[in-house]
């Protein structure tokens, strides 16, 4: 697997972000009335989106879901704006009106997050097309749940990527929960990258756990999409650690499960890689998490400090058609 040393190290600090945000997060949850709304995170599914986005250009598109903080930040969106968002104050990404929910980050590429389940597929199909029609070399990246997988949306969506051999990668996060229910006790065929087979689309099952697995996936897919070779679908088998959103105690997920998998965590396995590989220090490691330390306490002040919007400014940037 030939992957720049630099790539490997971006995946590495883009993962360690994340999860020192999340974790953050899963903290200022317990503080009543600090985070509006429902949290959802993606602790131990960094590799997914660290992988992916590493693989893309800055002008590729990512379409991503309620579970987004990791890819957003994999994309380079500014930890500020997206704590501040997340707080609903004026500084943030959207100034406060969509929440951690519905988050936007267009200046990276990343137009919309839905939390709509099925919803980003047909949004980046269109994205897709609008690149196909105006001859641009770039892609969409589409991140959706095995839960997903199951909506009409999703099949209608592929079926026109494929026909029209658009260039859109499709991303399944299969982390075996869709809510509180098991992969198997709504998905009959254990395979989600077979689905590709129906649409005549590669499909490709990698280690959702192994950014370095994701990273060759999706950059094999984008350079078959800029070559005019259409879609791919990539499922990456990986596992939700925490609940569905904050509020969820988890009583349905087997704790040994959670362990054994907790014992995967794809950050110490890409970090502990490098290492013996030489392409990293412990003195580097040590950095890194000392600076995405520093990154997220100086985004936590920075939403503190800022002002909720005014009620006048409900109406602002808000299209009606």
């Amino acid at each position: 697997m030939n992957i720049p040393e630099e790539k490997q190290k971006e995946m590495l600090w883009t993962m360690l972000l994340s999860r020192r945000f999340e974790d953050e997060l899963a903290e200022l949850c317990k503080i009543e009335g600090k985070i509006p709304g429902m949290t959802i995170l993606s602790t131990g599914q960094e590799a997914v989106g660290s992988g992916a986005c590493a693989a893309l250009a800055p002008e590729d598109v990512i379409i991503s879901n309620h579970r987004s903080h990791n890819h957003l930040l994999a994309k380079g969106a500014d930890p500020n704006a997206l704590m501040a968002e997340i707080y609903c104050k004026r500084t943030g990404c959207n100034k406060g009106k969509s929440g951690t929910l519905h988050l936007a980050v267009p200046e990276v590429n990343a137009p919309c997050t839905s939390t709509v389940v099925g919803a980003g597929p047909p949004i980046a199909v269109g994205q897709a097309f609008a690149q196909q029609y105006k001859g641009e070399q770039r892609v969409t990246v589409c991140f959706f749940g095995d839960g997903a997988a199951a909506e009409g949306s999703v099949h209608e969506a592929m079926n026109l990527a494929a026909l029209w051999r658009l260039p859109v990668i499709f991303i399944c996060e299969n982390n075996v929960y869709a809510g509180a229910q098991r992969y198997e006790e709504h998905a009959p065929n254990p395979s989600m990258a077979d689905r590709a087979t129906a649409y005549a689309m590669p499909g490709e099952a990698v280690d959702g756990n192994d950014a370095l697995a994701v990273y060759q996936a999706v950059r094999d897919a984008r350079e078959r999409a800029l070559a005019g070779e259409g879609p791919s679908l990539i499922e990456c088998k990986t596992y939700r650690c925490r609940g569905h959103g904050e509020a969820d105690p988890q009583h349905y997920q087997p704790k040994e499960e959670i362990c054994a998998w907790q014992e995967k965590c794809p950050i110490p396995r890409l970090r502990d890689d490098l290492l013996s590989q030489g392409l990293i220090t412990p003195e580097e490691v040590r950095d890194m998490e000392a600076r995405a330390e520093a990154v997220v306490k100086e985004a936590v002040r920075f939403a503190e400090d800022s002002p909720f919007p005014n009620p006048e400014e409900a109406l602002e940037d808000v299209l009606v058609a």
